[in-house]
């Protein structure tokens, strides 16, 4: 088994029941068990700004699935909950990125594992802090509570 760690946010229609079902599709697949889901935050967009507020929660899962497979799945649920992809950061149903593969570096055209911009994204440490905070971030060897901590950016989100 792998423990994984999943980033999820939506921003259109019911951001909530939307984030909700997502787990719900997950945690249906043979393979994959949820075991933790952090709090839910309500956070500005980054990137392509004009756009409403997303829901951001993570999660953390067991699996046997291999990480491209897991992938398959985030994708496969985003679809199922109508994901639609017009615009780069732009608004969306239901986003899944895969934040970490047990203490795995994976480098590949359209997997990238830790996720590439974790660390700049306090909409993503924030909530993956709560359920991960001893976890270690395989690229930098510290762990997500250290990270949290040392980011004065991530100190101010959370006051």
């Amino acid at each position: 088994m792998i423990k994984a760690y999943l980033g999820l946010g939506s921003n259109i229609g019911d951001r909530e029941q939307q984030l909700k079902q997502a787990i719900q599709i997950l945690n249906q697949y043979e393979n994959i068990d949820v075991t933790d889901i952090s709090p839910i935050y309500e956070t500005d967009p980054v990137g392509y700004t004009d756009q409403p507020k997303f829901l951001n929660l993570c999660i953390e899962i067991e699996t046997t699935l291999t990480a491209r497979q897991l992938l398959t799945c985030c994708l496969d649920t985003e679809q199922e909950l109508h994901r639609v992809r017009k615009i780069r950061w732009g608004p969306r149903t239901l986003d899944i990125d895969i934040l970490l593969y047990g203490n795995n570096i994976i480098e590949e055209n359209d997997l990238v594992v830790p996720h590439p911009r974790m660390v700049e994204r306090a909409f993503v440490l924030i909530p993956l802090n709560d359920i991960a905070s001893k976890q270690i971030e395989p690229r930098s060897n510290k762990t997500i509570g250290s990270i949290v901590t040392e980011d004065n950016t991530v100190k101010k989100y959370k006051e």
